[in-house]
């Protein structure tokens, strides 16, 4: 399984329009073929901070993901509206079983 994390800080300005694409796409992640689990949640600390967490089935299923145009424009579309440059970190994961 591959576990991606991420997150943006938005500007004040602009923190609605970066959460709204940010559900948006989301939303559209989670139909696409090798996604387990896909979400944005806001930061507790810093309110203006979106954090992703994403889970994939394999790479060939993120690598897909990263070719889907409409993720391409979601990236290109949050750019102007973030304060600082986004992180992305990529893991390769196994299931550990509960203890």
């Amino acid at each position: 399984m591959i576990v991606v994390t991420g997150s943006v800080t938005a500007r004040e300005d602009s923190f609605h329009e970066a959460r709204r694409l940010s559900l948006e796409h989301v939303h559209r992640s989670r139909n696409e073929q090798g996604c387990i689990s896909h979400a944005v949640h806001s930061d507790c600390e810093n309110p203006l901070r979106l954090v992703f967490v994403e889970r994939w089935t394999d790479r060939a299923a993120l690598a897909a993901h990263f070719a889907v145009p409409a993720s391409r424009e979601f990236v290109r579309a949050l750019q102007p509206l973030a304060a600082a440059s986004p992180t992305i970190e990529i893991y390769d994961a196994a299931r550990v079983e509960e203890l």
